[in-house]
């Protein structure tokens, strides 16, 4: 499989309709100017001279705003810029970001025009009622109707969901994946909320009128949602916000998060969860009392079994006395394990 590069180009607040309770794109993006074709330019051109593995498989992506609600005249100028690129055979496609009640034919017909590969979709949830109270603006009917669309048009769809929304509980956002399931997209993003500077979030959380999640309560549910989109193959590329000056521990005087469920390494706590709950399930299941156990797994899953800090190491010795000691085969596929009894407590009791 080809290696592959995405060079995001942020287009913070432009075409977006109103500002959702939750968000203030300039500082989640970093960026305080709007994107101009020569800025553009220039993003693109110090991204391809970093890349180090020239026949990796290379993405513009427009990301932030909602790229399809610009003025035409815009988006054709960022467009056009993009796919000079693909003409040249330096870049292989192109991707954005936008809002579902911003898809109709015209659009995606210009889209076609300019090679767009994938349409992500800003969806956040599919209950109309916690969408009104975060004033997207948008219903979950413009969500199925853009979806549609888009898969119609030959696009790859993407979906973007949030967890922890004003209101919204565990259910709600459990509602949301199956219904997103059932849309077909074909890869998705999974973002707690962070309380952000300068959004009306902000004043709700000061006024006492929204808690945030905590970090264990985003990582409940968020390892729920994995596992569901897993099972229906669809592709996880995100799970929490990334990590930047400005998306940091509240503490950081440079950070922008007031509150929430920030980590640097969301995802890993998800998916380090998501094997310490496997683990025990075997352990359970073997109908002995294991003292010491073995799990083999792929090199590249071995950090999410250890856990963030050793967490799940820890946590199997403190809760249940279980000492886990982790081997690496390349020949296990990734996702995949094998667990083997070491010492039970028979053993021990008898050394």
């Amino acid at each position: 499989m080809r290696e592959k590069y995405i060079i995001p180009v942020f287009v913070p607040h432009l075409g977006c309709p109103n500002d959702c309770i939750f968000c203030n794109q300039k500082s989640i993006s970093g960026q305080k100017e709007n994107m101009t074709k020569e800025k553009a330019k220039k993003i693109i051109d110090e991204f391809l001279k970093e890349i180090k593995n020239k026949e990796g498989e290379k993405e513009i992506a427009f990301f932030g705003g909602s790229f399809t609600a610009i003025e035409e005249s815009k988006q054709e100028e960022l467009l056009a810029l993009a796919y000079e690129y693909i003409q040249k055979g330096e870049i292989d496609s192109i991707r954005i970001s936008t809002r579902p009640d911003c898809i109709d034919k015209t659009t995606l017909k210009r889209l076609k025009q300019y090679k767009v590969k994938t349409i992500e979709l800003g969806v956040q949830s599919t209950n109309n009622y916690i969408l009104k109270r975060a004033e997207r603006g948008h219903t979950f009917e413009d969500v199925k109707k853009a979806s549609k669309l888009i898969r119609r048009y030959g696009f790859t769809l993407g979906h973007q969901m949030m967890v922890g929304l004003p209101e919204s509980t565990r259910i709600d956002e459990i509602n949301t994946a199956k219904q997103l399931i059932k849309l077909r997209p074909k890869m998705i993003r999974i973002y707690p909320v962070l309380v952000i500077k300068g959004t009306k979030l902000e004043k709700e959380f000061e006024e006492g009128k929204y808690q945030p999640l905590t970090v264990v309560q985003a990582v409940e549910t968020c390892k729920e949602l994995v596992r569901m989109f897993n099972n229906k193959n669809i592709d996880i590329i995100r799970v929490g916000l990334q990590n930047t000056d400005e998306i940091a521990d509240p503490k950081s005087n440079e950070s922008e998060v007031v509150a929430g469920p920030f980590h640097p390494a969301f995802r890993q706590l998800v998916e380090s969860a998501m094997w310490y709950d496997a683990i025990l399930n075997k352990i359970k299941k073997l109908n002995v009392k294991v003292k010491e156990v073995e799990v083999t797994v792929n090199p590249i899953d071995a950090n999410n079994v250890i856990g963030h800090k050793k967490e799940n190491i820890q946590k199997l010795k403190d809760t249940y006395d279980v000492d886990l000691i982790i081997k690496q085969d390349e020949g296990i596929k990734q996702g995949k394990s094998k667990i083997e009894v070491i010492k039970t407590y028979n053993d021990f009791l008898e050394e």
